[in-house]
């Protein structure tokens, strides 16, 4: 087994990553690049909406809204995929004030030529709160996000003044296939990850599920490390101890604290 050094910090880590497919790649190469074994296996699987009449019709009436919220990197390529298949172009966008729950999101966003006007200081749904309460009394505000969310920004806008419209634009699924496989390499001690990385509360949840029972002699060793405060309540719900939690709710952030708890405080 490789030893962790300043360059490798997390050589001889083996690291479990449970992003969707599509999104694993930025967590697991900066995992890799620091010297992890990174296993991959998705807890999480994005959908499309049982229907997009509801997105597809607040998009055909984006000038009568003043704010945009979205809310991840998914809502924000579902709603550009249903802007172009009704040749809907960016320009329709343009009078809208738009916010973005974290700095991924905005990158999606900015990517497709649009400005952003807030992000707030903390990438959960209370910041986003905390940065338009007092901008929001009388505007319309469309928010889009996935299925299965939060209600922190809809009911705390609201009692701010905005009517708040909730578009779903994509639902997130527990993959079926996942199920096996985490409960195979949970059973193999040469194989089985020493930390588990949970990037939302749908990953956290998802999981659990997965898990399925036996859960404690299937977690025996393993650490928890949470991108953030609310994912870390979400565990703590489901009976899951939290061992890392970020500081900056980010990819680099939640890298960052594993490296912490993994490397630099027991070489103090």
């Amino acid at each position: 087994m490789p030893k962790p050094n300043e360059k490798h910090p997390l050589a001889g880590t083996r690291i479990l990553v449970g992003r969707a497919r599509h999104q694993a790649g930025s967590l697991s190469d900066g995992l890799r690049m620091l010297g992890a074994s990174v296993i991959e296996i998705p807890f999480i699987e994005i959908r499309k909406p049982q229907s997009y009449e509801p997105l597809d019709t607040a998009l055909k009436h984006l000038q009568s809204y003043d704010w945009l919220i979205l809310t991840s990197a998914n809502g924000v390529e579902a709603m550009w995929e249903r802007l172009r298949k009704h040749r809907i172009t960016k320009t329709k966008l343009k009078h809208l004030q738009i916010a973005a729950i974290g700095p991924a999101t905005k990158n999606a966003i900015v990517k497709h030529g649009l400005k952003v006007q807030m992000v707030p200081e903390e990438y959960v749904a209370e910041s986003v709160v905390k940065g338009l309460k007092d901008k929001v009394s009388g505007k319309r505000v469309l928010l889009v996000r996935a299925k299965v969310a939060r209600d922190v920004i809809p009911q705390e806008l609201r009692a701010a003044g905005g009517q708040v419209d909730v578009i779903e634009a994509y639902e997130t699924v527990v993959p079926k296939k996942s199920r096996q496989r985490l409960d195979a390499l949970l059973h193999n001690r040469s194989r089985s990850p020493h930390v588990v990385t949970l990037t939302s509360s749908s990953t956290a949840r998802n999981f659990s599920e997965l898990l399925g029972n036996a859960r404690a002699r299937k977690l025996k060793d393993v650490q928890f490390a949470s991108i953030g405060p609310v994912t870390s309540a979400t565990l703590r719900e489901l009976g899951l101890s939290v061992a890392i939690e970020a500081k900056e709710f980010t990819m680099a952030g939640l890298i960052r604290a594993i490296v912490i708890a993994r490397y630099a405080e027991p070489q103090r």
